[in-house]
């Protein structure tokens, strides 16, 4: 089916494409009767503006360009609805990728948004990152960018998060003040710094309070359900509280902590990381940290939009918001 254009409604009105054009534009410069007739005789025709190219004439596509690891948590699509919530205020459309936790994929969907012009890209980077040289030719073309959550650390980088030392801190110093003394952490790839600055608050809480740090208490993984359930086991009989980077390795562990006779929490206290969902209704109920995850979306949105119109502005500006330990059911 061949496209209409502005073109096929001029010859069926018998006028100008130009008239057409501005009347679609809604200028002042054609009457209110031709615009009428335009828009009726496009709606007859099927017309459908081409929104995209109108904006590229402008210099600007209106579309800001969104990678995620994954959407299908509840952390991540709840950023995105705090980014489109500030994207549609301002006109703008969103495009979303995601990671899959791979280092390909993200240079793939990053090449892909630039390839479609977006204004500027949001991005929170895969557990493979190690580095962020893909990300510092954005540098280069002037292209904006901001990270959420997860982000490199950089001179120029741009990004928000929570203060995950500060708040690991004080999930891991609950446990301690509970009488938690031989704490497990399931800890998210040193390489990602919100897991480096979560590692970090556990130590400081344990150090603080004068309790060892052992080396087999310390696991790192990708974090998920699976992941807990299968790391916890070695030490199983060995802990009595784990602080998870996640939330998903917190119900793993705490799954097979049950299978095997474990109550939770007085023989084993659990905290996690993320408050999805699932959190609250899991047997017995998980304590957790909250991360401002719409917050955090509108913020890392507004950063953008603020770099949209001058690249220059909140180089290096790292802004980090509340967050607050929720007490359930698996911590005493």
């Amino acid at each position: 089916m061949q496209k209409i254009t502005i073109h096929d409604i001029a010859k069926s009105l018998g006028i100008d494409s130009s008239t057409v054009s501005r009347a679609l534009n809604n200028s002042n410069r054609v009457t209110a009767k031709t615009k009428e007739k335009v828009i009726q005789k496009a709606e007859e025709l099927g017309y459908r503006r081409n929104i995209l190219a109108a904006n590229l004439r402008k210099q600007h596509s209106m579309i800001i360009g969104v990678i995620v690891p994954k959407i299908s948590g509840n952390f991540f699509s709840n950023v995105i609805s705090g980014i489109e919530e500030i994207a549609s205020e301002n006109g703008y459309h969103v495009f979303i990728a995601q990671s899959l936790e791979e280092l390909e994929r993200e240079k793939k969907s990053l090449d892909n948004l630039v390839a479609y012009q977006v204004d500027g890209i949001l991005a929170s980077i895969s557990m493979q990152t190690r580095q962020g040289n893909h990300f510092t030719s954005l540098g280069r073309n002037k292209m904006p960018l901001v990270f959420f959550d997860r982000y490199i650390c950089g001179d120029e980088n741009t990004a928000v998060s929570i203060n995950d030392e500060e708040a690991a801190y004080h999930a891991t110093k609950h446990l301690i003040d509970s009488g938690c003394k031989k704490i497990a952490h399931l800890a998210g790839e040193k390489n990602i710094k919100i897991f480096a600055d979560r590692m970090n608050g556990y130590k400081r809480a344990l150090q603080e309070a004068n309790v060892d740090i052992l080396e087999q208490h310390l696991i790192t993984s990708p974090l998920s359900e699976n992941d807990g359930f299968q790391k916890i086991q070695p030490i199983a009989n060995s802990i009595d509280a784990v602080f998870a980077s996640n939330d998903h390795a917190a119900i793993g562990a705490m799954k097979y902590l049950k299978s095997i006779g474990k109550n939770i929490p007085n023989d084993i206290s659990i905290i996690g990381f993320s408050n999805e969902p699932i959190s609250e209704y899991t047997e017995p109920s998980l304590s957790t940290i909250d991360q401002s995850s719409i917050e955090m979306g509108r913020k890392a949105c507004q950063l953008l939009l603020d770099r949209i119109k001058n690249y220059e502005a909140h180089l290096n500006e790292k802004i980090m918001l509340p967050a607050s330990l929720i007490l359930r059911g698996s911590t005493r």
